[in-house]
């Protein structure tokens, strides 16, 4: 099944199929030597990196105007067909990237365990996402290909559902050197930059999911899922006051974004190489909500 793409007519649709990213995998997949515990930033690049090739398989240029875009009708019709929550959100004023991904063909070319695709406009941030059926920690270690070492992929743990229905769904993803993976969230320790680049974009097979970051920051290296019961709202009303109260030198919030014990809040993690012992969060919550 493919991801669902606003206008299939278009030109500018981003293709993403499985057989020209393992092209891609198996040609530069690694990307740097890193050390253990957080120090990612600490490593040497050592090959191109496949992530520096994915704008290439997605036909798509950095910054394309055309890559967002508002519903269109067919001459004649009197409904778009498009999905309401896709309506809701040109309401809304969100931008909606023009793009489809082909997770059929990822899932059979690629890697099975891949189940979503998360995409930051002007950024790096536009990789596949993947959960392990018994192992939480596995693609932290391990490479779309199986092969072991850095980079990993970006992942969730079997703590979360795949149809992001969880109250609290976190994603990780190593902080490489090179910029790659989400080494990319620390620029969001830039007020300007976290003024600029407040949505996140997560594509599944059903639908498309779009968060407002509302606030980024430095955190312990907690697990924010490990027994909590998010299904709970007393308790994740105790989260959400929790998160609203850190404050620091690279916290910014977006003040005007409510967020409630009744939100869908994605959490991206990585890590910082000067504190192995501390992360670093960018935090959205759900603006197309069933």
């Amino acid at each position: 099944m493919k991801g669902y793409a606003l206008n299939k007519k278009k030109s500018s649709i981003w293709k993403i199929s499985g057989a020209v990213f393992l092209v891609m995998l198996l040609a530069g997949l690694a990307t740097a030597c890193a050390g253990r515990n957080g120090q990612e930033g600490q490593g040497e690049e050592i090959a191109q990196p496949l992530e520096q090739k994915l704008p290439d398989a997605a036909n798509a240029e950095e910054g394309n105007a055309e890559a967002e875009t508002e519903l269109e009708d067919e001459p004649g019709d009197t409904d778009s067909g498009q999905p309401e929550y896709l309506k809701v959100l040109i309401e809304m004023g969100v931008p909606v990237p023009d793009r489809e991904v082909d997770f059929e063909d990822l899932k059979e070319n690629v890697n099975e365990d891949i189940y979503a695709w998360v995409y930051i406009p002007d950024s790096k941030i536009d990789y596949p996402v993947l959960q392990h059926p018994i192992d939480n920690y596995y693609y932290l270690n391990y490479n779309l290909d199986g092969s072991y070492g850095y980079p990993g992929c970006i992942y969730t743990e079997s703590y979360n559902k795949r149809d992001f229905s969880d109250p609290l769904t976190v994603m990780y993803g190593h902080n490489m050197k090179n910029g790659t993976m989400f080494a990319g969230l620390h620029k969001y320790e830039d007020a300007e930059y976290f003024k600029g680049h407040p949505y996140v974009y997560i594509y599944t097979p059903e639908k498309l999911y779009v968060y407002r970051i509302f606030v980024s920051h430095e955190y312990s290296s907690e697990h924010l899922l490990y027994r909590q019961d998010y299904t709970k709202k007393s308790e994740f009303e105790k989260y959400i006051n929790r998160i609203m109260a850190v404050r620091g030198m690279n916290c910014n919030r977006a003040e005007d974004v409510e967020v409630t014990a009744d939100s869908h809040i994605l959490v991206l993690s990585t890590c910082m190489a000067d504190k192995p012992d501390n992360r670093y969060l960018v935090q959205g919550v759900l603006l197309n909500e069933d």
